[in-house]
C-alpha cells in the first residue's frame, strides 16, 4: 500500500550546495521539511539506526535514489565518528566516515544531525568525494584522510561546507578545545569561553574545519551559514535531546 505522505511529497525538499562547482558535480543534502517520516523522525529520515519505523526510512531512501538516479546506487555508510575513507563502491554501508569517486558509477553519502558535511570536488569536475565532520572526526584528521583519498593537489580542489551546528548552540567541554589547539594553536579563534559553564567553551566547528583545510591548502572554501540547531527545516541530535533523523548529503559525478 503506498503511504499517503509519500504521495503528497514524491520529491525531498533539498539544500543545494552555493559553491563554483564543475557542470559534471552534483551534489544536494535532504531536509525535513517533507517526506513520509513521522513523529520526532518527520519527515525526512534516511537514517536505519534512530529507532524510525524501517518501512519508512527505506521509502525515504527510495526516495533519494529517484532524485539521483537509479543507474547510481548510493554509497551507505556506517559512521563511526572515525577518519577512514570509503575509496570503492560497497554495499552493505562499509564502516567509513567520508567517501570519494573517481567517475559516476555512485553517489557518496554522509549522514548528520548537526556534525558538519564536506564536500569536495576538483577543479576540472572529474574526482569527488564527501567527509562526516563533527568534532572527533575533525580532530582526528577526516578531512586530511578525505583530501589524501582525492589523489590530487589540494590546491586544485574546492570544498563547500554544508548544515552543522552554529557556535552559538555547540558548547564543548576543555578536551575538545585541547584536542584542537594542541594540534594547531591557531584553532583557538575557533573558541569562545561558554557563558553557561565554567570551563567550557562555544565551539565553531566550521572555522575549525576551514582552518584544517587552508592548512592542507584546499584554496576555494565555500558555505558555512547555517545551523541545525537553530533551524527547523534541519534535524538537530542536540536540540531533540538525541531523538531525531537524520538528513543525508550526497555528491555524485554525473
Amino acid at each position: 500500500m503506498t503511504d499517503p505522505a509519500a504521495t503528497l511529497h514524491p520529491h525531498p525538499t533539498l539544500v543545494l550546495p552555493d559553491w563554483p562547482a564543475p557542470s559534471t558535480v552534483r551534489a544536494l543534502v535532504t531536509t525535513r521539511e517533507s517526506g513520509p517520516s513521522g513523529g520526532p523522525f518527520a519527515a525526512f529520515n534516511t537514517a536505519e539506526h534512530v529507532g524510525d519505523d524501517p518501512a519508512m526510512v527505506a521509502r525515504c531512501r527510495e526516495l533519494l535514489q529517484a532524485e539521483i538516479g537509479s543507474d547510481r546506487p548510493l554509497l551507505w555508510l556506517d559512521q563511526v565518528h572515525g577518519a577512514n575513507v570509503q575509496q570503492v563502491y560497497a554495499a552493505g554501508a562499509p564502516q567509513a566516515d567520508a567517501a570519494v569517486a573517481f567517475d559516476a558509477s555512485h553517489a557518496c553519502v554522509v549522514q548528520t544531525a548537526d556534525c558538519l558535511p564536506v564536500f569536495f570536488c576538483d577543479q576540472r569536475g572529474t574526482r569527488v568525494g564527501i567527509a562526516h565532520a563533527g568534532w572527533r572526526g575533525l580532530a582526528g584528521g577526516v578531512l586530511e584522510a578525505t583530501v589524501a583519498a582525492l589523489g590530487t593537489e589540494p590546491g586544485e580542489l574546492m570544498a563547500w561546507l554544508g548544515p552543522a551546528i552554529s557556535n552559538a548552540q555547540f558548547e564543548v567541554g576543555p578536551e575538545v578545545h585541547d584536542a584542537f589547539v594542541a594540534v594547531q594553536p591557531e584553532a583557538k579563534s575557533a573558541f569562545e569561553p561558554s557563558p553557561y559553564r565554567l570551563g567550557h567553551y562555544m565551539a565553531d566547528i566550521y572555522r575549525l574545519a576551514r582552518l584544517r583545510l587552508e592548512r592542507l591548502g584546499v584554496a576555494h572554501i565555500s558555505g558555512g551559514h547555517f545551523c541545525t540547531a537553530c533551524e527547523p527545516r534541519f534535524y538537530s541530535h542536540r536540540r531533540d535531546d538525541g531523538v531525531t533523523g537524520r538528513m543525508a548529503s550526497a555528491i555524485w559525478l554525473r
